[in-house]
């Protein structure tokens, strides 16, 4: 298997201090499944490529004791040879070490500038073709070019193959391309040949900090890149969404808060809010409860004061309020029996998470609206599909009522993080539409001060699956 880099950056020369390999070597690695070998096919001031070439010996990583069937190298005749794949990846951060951690011993200044550069791989699978192709590397800004095959020229009723002659090409540093190529190239074979674990999912998390949090593809990289292992992409893709947060203070996110807290304040809102939503969990008669969104945990602790209760889980997407509710709530100096009651949970509600699975009830406290509307629909399957409480109580605001505060400007919402705000219709339309579709039956609650013509500050739903 082939990969070339090819720079235009004068003196394209320089490329050789880039990858610490000297244009005029040839050099060979011996690396546990095979040789790697590197050389440079044009060397000149205008135009410098080098080329790393893996010669993997199939048969010999078969009679391997660490043979798995899973890595796909369990039979003699196998595309690893010929194909760009997790091979690939161990050799660009093995051979290339310096230049993947973006290092430049002789000439350090190198390492930080962007140059044209331009990639080539014979041969890409891709499963997903050329649509996944541009849909990974084009949000990345690069050019891509690409050449299919078909599976036989003799038989052209077998259709086209999975493999592609790729080029891309960027100004961008030697270390982000070579650091896109290791994360990516296994994405596209959507296969690897050794044990995808934890340290994998670190391994992600570190080579993509820079990039894959705002990638649009972001999803189906993580889990392709994980082995569509549900617990580890579930809790890569949590901590992705952790790190598009603001990278607020824990005051400045006070001060958010208190901001939407002094326009409820005089109604004593939230108040009622919590007392309502406490009322609706007491009457379904749950023991087991989830709070999605628990944020500082307010409803928490009203919920630990009422012995009903005996399991409480909340679970927040945001580390630092989990922090926060984890003082308040002095959960440490709570006795044994105590915090095997109460746990405090990191993840996501946009990905299924067996966790929130078996509880008798979940409250969703003013947290939909924080969500972007594109995503609602994962939402509801992880909470209505997957985790499937019998009873579920959800409020959020009544965008109606928001002329009733003089201090809020015509069009804006209560808190500036809110993605939308519903009017009552909108509201009852969307929760009727969910129960209807995974088998609950919904009733609407107002909660505060009902106007005769606005209705309440705050609207609540009672989602309820007669289980």
């Amino acid at each position: 298997m082939l990969l070339t880099i090819t720079t235009t950056h004068r003196p394209a020369t320089d490329l050789g201090f880039l990858l610490h390999k000297h244009p005029d070597r040839f050099q060979s690695f011996n690396l546990s499944f095979g040789q790697v070998h590197v050389f440079y096919p044009e060397v000149s001031p205008d135009c410098c490529t080098a080329c790393l070439l893996l010669d993997v010996d199939p048969v010999g990583m078969v009679r391997g004791k660490k043979t798995n069937s899973n890595f796909q190298v369990d039979q003699y005749v196998n595309d690893r040879p010929y194909a760009a794949s997790s091979f690939m990846s161990v050799a660009i951060s093995q051979v290339y070490g310096s230049a993947f951690q973006g290092r430049c011993k002789d000439k350090p200044e190198l390492a930080a500038i962007s140059i044209p550069l331009a990639a080539r791989m014979d041969v890409l699978p891709v499963r997903g073709g050329e649509q996944f192709l541009r849909k990974v590397f084009e949000p990345l800004g690069y050019e891509v070019g690409c050449e299919g095959y078909s599976l036989d020229d003799q038989f052209p009723e077998w259709g086209e193959s999975p493999y592609f002659s790729v080029t891309i090409r960027k100004t961008t540093t030697l270390a982000d391309l070579l650091t896109h190529l290791y994360v990516l190239i296994p994405v596209f074979d959507n296969r690897k040949h050794y044990f995808v674990g934890e340290d994998e999912m670190e391994k992600l998390l570190a080579k993509g900090e820079s990039w894959l949090a705002e990638h649009p593809a972001k999803e189906e990289i993580t889990r392709r890149y994980l082995k569509n292992r549900p617990s580890l992409y579930r809790e890569a893709l949590a901590r992705l969404m952790q790190e598009e947060e603001p990278d607020d203070t824990e005051e400045q996110v006070h001060i958010r808060n208190e901001r939407e807290d002094a326009l409820e304040r005089p109604l004593s809102l939230n108040d009622e809010r919590l007392g309502t939503v406490l009322a609706a969990l007491r009457a379904s008669g749950a023991k087991k409860v989830l709070d999605l969104g628990c944020g500082e945990g307010k409803l928490i602790r009203d919920l630990m004061k009422d012995k009903q209760f005996v399991e409480i889980v909340g679970l927040d997407v945001s580390i630092r309020s989990l922090e926060t509710a984890q003082r308040r709530l002095k959960l440490e100096r709570l006795s044994e029996n105590q915090q095997e009651r109460v746990r405090l949970i990191h993840g996501s509600l946009m990905y299924r998470d067996k966790r929130l699975e078996g509880f008798d009830a979940a409250a969703v406290v003013e947290v939909v609206e924080h969500l972007d509307p594109p995503r609602l629909e994962a939402f509801e399957r992880v909470l209505f599909e997957f985790a499937r409480p019998r009873t579920a109580v959800l409020t959020t605001p009544n965008r109606e009522f928001n002329v009733k505060w003089e201090s809020l400007e015509p069009g804006r919402f209560r808190h500036p993080d809110h993605r939308f705000e519903w009017t009552r219709q909108e509201f009852q339309d969307w929760a009727t539409r969910v129960a209807s579709r995974f088998g609950y039956e919904v009733r609407f609650l107002p909660v505060g001060p009902v106007d005769e013509k606005l209705g309440a500050p705050t609207q609540m739903g009672v989602f309820h699956n007669g289980q």
